[in-house]
């Protein structure tokens, strides 16, 4: 099974630029950045952000106002203030190195157990397989008819099936086969490259569990879209300027606006005036 995928990968796998990035400042950046976000996607906004930011040491030195405009457009925006506090702790105490075991990532902000398998085995070949929604979807699969495992025997799977030669070109393998075969809808069982030992494709539609309907809350309505707004507004304000949030935005009130401002400024995302919290700039330093 894991030749059949290698093989189909090498041969036919998606190309990104993205991917062939060998730095691991670079590689970080990119897993960042697609772990809410599709990759192709992610490729264009990784590419001008690695100009502006081309080290750990820029990304470190850089105020965080610069580092929330140079991630505009991809939204989930603790992901850059994360990013940048991740940077300065590898300058701090790496020397400007990042760390190579999955154990040390996970001790940097806003790298959970994805991103630190990930990046430990794409950029230093870590025997060590990353298990993201695609991959998930994938092993689940591949080892139960139901399409469903419980995730720590999910992650020993994962772990088993690794050809520790190729830890980075697995990874990668295995996320292409769940994003174009193995879909949350319509899978196209029939081509995939593991069909032949794939327990769900093998029990057919009847073993396969009804998805639950979920109800859709207007997006206009949410705290997310609420912030997002926010962000939109002082990312095209001056840098030192204060920008005053008193009128309604969408459907939230002022109150509602200022329990998002409260809220951003803890999570570092804006910078509030002591004297009226509802006065507001991105954060200087």
């Amino acid at each position: 099974m894991r030749d059949a995928v290698l093989a189909w990968f090498d041969a036919s796998g998606r190309i990104f630029a993205i991917r062939e990035a060998r730095d691991p400042y670079a590689i970080l950046v990119s897993e960042v950045m697609a772990q809410q976000t599709q990759i192709s996607r992610a490729q264009e906004y990784w590419t001008r952000w690695m100009a502006i930011f081309p080290s750990l040491e820029a990304l470190a030195c850089a105020s965080p106002a610069d580092v929330l405009r140079a991630w505009a457009g991809l939204g989930y925006n603790r992901r850059a203030i994360n990013l940048q506090r991740a940077a300065r702790v590898v300058v701090a105490e790496y020397g400007g190195r990042l760390p190579e075991t999955v154990e040390e990532l996970e001790r940097l902000p806003g790298v959970g157990p994805y991103t630190a398998r990930a990046v430990a085995a794409i950029a230093f070949g870590a025997p060590v397989t990353a298990v993201d929604t695609n991959v998930r979807r994938v092993l689940s699969r591949l080892a139960f008819a139901s399409g469903v495992v419980a995730p720590g025997d999910l992650q020993a799977l994962a772990d088993g099936l690794l050809p520790p030669d190729r830890s980075a070109a697995w990874t990668q393998a295995l996320m292409d086969v769940g994003a174009i075969f193995c879909r949350s809808r319509r899978p196209v069982c029939d081509a995939c490259p593991v069909r032949a030992w794939c327990q769900f494709a093998a029990a057919g539609d009847a073993e396969r569990p009804a998805r639950p309907s979920r109800s859709r809350v207007p997006f206009a309505t949410t705290s997310r879209w609420l912030r997002g707004r926010i962000l939109e507004r002082l990312r095209d304000a001056d840098t030192s300027a204060w920008t005053v949030f008193r009128d309604p935005i969408g459907g939230h009130d002022p109150a509602a606006i200022t329990s998002a401002l409260v809220a951003m400024a803890r999570d570092g995302l804006v910078e509030l005036d002591g004297q009226d919290s509802a006065r507001a700039r991105l954060p200087l330093s």
